[in-house]
C-alpha cells in the first residue's frame, strides 16, 4: 500500500483546495428548492468551479462520470449522476464537490433538505454528521484507521441505523483516490497507523434500514437495496502533529 505523505507546500495546496471545494457547496445551498433539477445543480456548480475558481470539477469524466458533480438524492447512496430529476419539498440530497486546484484535489460533500425535510430524513442525516465528526475526531499521529471505524460505527448502529460497508472513505492528495481506504466500520488499533502529513476523507454513508446496497445499471449509482433513506457527509482531513485539520470546512465554520 502507497500511502502519500504531504510536504508542508503540499499541504498548503491541499487547504487552498479543500477551501475551494467547501466555497462551492456553500455556494449551492440556495439554488436547492423546490423544482430544480440536479441536472441544473451541476450546471451551477460547473461553472462556479471553471469560471469563479480557475479550477478543474475531478468528477467530469473521472473513469466515465459525465457530470461535475454528484447528486444523491433519498434512497440513493451515492455517485448520483445529475440529470432530469426534478427536486420537490421534503426530498434530501447529498451533493459530493470534487477540485483540482494546482493539481491537488479537495473533495466535500453535505446533505441539504428541499423544503421541510421529514423527521426520519432529518435524523438520519444528524446522525450521519455525527457520526463523521466523531471518526474525525479518532485522527492523529500513532492512531489507527480502526479507531475511526469503531467510533462511526458504533455511534450510528447504536442509533438504530446502518453503516455503508461497499465504500469509504480514502487518502487524497495529487490523485483523487489514493491509499488507504477509511472504513467506516471496524475494531479499535486495527488497521493502518496514522501518520502526521497523511490526507484523507471521512465520509460515512449511513441508511435508514439495511446496510445492503445495489449498483444501478448505469453503472455508477449505488441505492439502498431496501429503498430506505440514505445520508452522507464528507470532509478532506490532514493528520496534523498534534491531531488533524479538516481541509474543507465552509464559510460559517472558519469562522468559529
Amino acid at each position: 500500500m502507497t500511502v502519500t505523505i504531504k510536504t508542508p507546500e503540499e499541504q498548503n495546496q491541499m487547504r487552498i483546495a479543500g477551501r475551494l471545494a467547501a466555497d462551492v457547496l456553500d455556494m449551492i445551498g440556495e439554488h436547492v428548492v423546490p423544482g430544480v433539477t440536479t441536472g441544473e445543480l451541476d450546471r451551477i456548480c460547473h461553472e462556479y468551479i471553471t469560471n469563479v475558481q480557475q479550477a478543474i470539477p475531478a468528477p467530469l469524466n473521472y473513469r466515465g462520470f459525465p457530470k461535475s458533480v454528484c447528486t444523491s438524492v433519498n434512497h440513493v447512496v451515492c455517485h448520483g449522476i445529475p440529470g432530469e430529476k426534478t427536486l420537490k419539498s421534503g426530498d434530501a440530497i447529498n451533493i459530493d464537490v470534487t477540485v483540482i486546484k494546482n493539481g491537488f484535489h479537495g473533495d466535500t460533500s453535505r446533505m441539504y433538505f428541499v423544503g421541510k425535510p421529514g423527521i426520519q430524513a432529518e435524523r438520519l442525516a444528524a446522525v450521519a454528521y455525527e457520526g463523521m465528526w466523531l471518526g474525525i475526531n479518532e485522527l492523529g499521529p500513532g492512531k489507527y484507521l480502526g479507531d475511526v471505524g469503531e467510533a462511526i460505527q458504533t455511534f450510528v448502529e447504536g442509533k438504530h441505523f446502518s453503516v455503508v460497508r461497499e465504500y469509504c472513505g480514502h487518502g487524497i492528495g495529487r490523485v483523487f483516490h489514493e491509499d488507504p481506504q477509511v472504513l467506516h466500520y471496524g475494531h479499535r488499533g486495527a488497521g493502518m497507523e496514522l501518520r502526521e502529513g497523511m490526507t484523507l476523507t471521512v465520509e460515512p454513508m449511513v441508511n435508514a434500514g439495511k446496510r445492503h446496497v445495489k449498483l444501478l445499471n448505469d453503472g455508477w449509482t449505488v441505492v439502498t437495496k431496501d429503498h430506505s433513506l440514505s445520508a452522507q457527509w464528507e470532509h478532506t482531513v490532514l493528520i496534523t502533529a498534534d491531531g488533524f485539520e479538516v481541509l474543507t470546512l465552509g464559510a460559517d465554520a472558519r469562522e468559529c
